[in-house]
């Protein structure tokens, strides 16, 4: 499989409790818990997938959460508890289609903001339109971040609700574009996207360059 394009390959030591609990609200498959380790992968062609998913469930322990075929891209989701697990899995994927994880795509980031003090008619349609996570209250702050690819917001939403106390409102990893919204004090908030943007540094570290 040397004709697939590798373009998300993000590894995480353990599922923080929102994020988990967010993932599993969409869940098509077995629901990830709080201190999962987790793996996600994103490709062209989209039904590449299917093979990348038959290769790590037989090659390993892991359990497949996630499968999501779009126009353009495939991606998958799996997780277990013992992180050597998922790091076997990811490494049986890379094997199938002769790639190294700094074969990935760069993450790009195309948006990042904090809105502060958010008025509660803003609040109110936001809540209207995201009803999976958490509900945004007005008064508090709120930090947006879109990346590129869509995939790697996943990792930078652990990240940041590792390092604060925010509150998870929305994460959107399929697509072009990965979203995420998170609510919290003003510091709180911008110690946050520090976080996502470490985050994303570490994926570019060992990534192809970027363009």
């Amino acid at each position: 499989m040397n004709n697939v394009n590798l373009r998300v390959y993000s590894f995480i030591d353990s599922l923080q409790p929102q994020l988990a609990s967010y993932l599993a609200t969409s869940s098509q498959g077995f629901l990830p818990i709080p201190g999962d380790a987790c793996l996600w992968v994103e490709v062209a062609p989209g039904m590449a997938v299917h093979r990348l998913s038959d290769i790590a469930l037989k090659a390993t322990s892991v359990r497949l959460g996630e499968q999501v075929v779009e126009r353009s891209f495939g991606s998958m989701e799996i997780h277990y508890r013992n992180q050597s697990e998922v790091l076997a899995a990811g490494e049986s994927i890379l094997r199938e289609i002769d790639h190294r994880v700094e074969d990935r795509l760069p993450c790009r980031i195309a948006w990042q903001e904090i809105i502060r003090s958010i008025t509660p008619d803003h609040a109110t349609l936001i809540n209207r339109q995201f009803r999976k996570g958490s509900m945004l209250l007005p008064g508090k702050s709120m930090f947006i971040l879109e990346t590129e690819p869509a995939g790697y917001i996943v990792q930078a939403a652990n990240e940041a609700e590792k390092a604060a106390h925010v509150t998870l409102i929305d994460v959107r990893a399929f697509g072009t574009f990965g979203r995420l919204t998170m609510m919290g004090s003003e510091s709180e908030t911008e110690q946050a996207m520090l976080a996502a943007e470490q985050a994303i540094r570490d994926i570019n570290a060992r990534a192809r360059p970027l363009e």
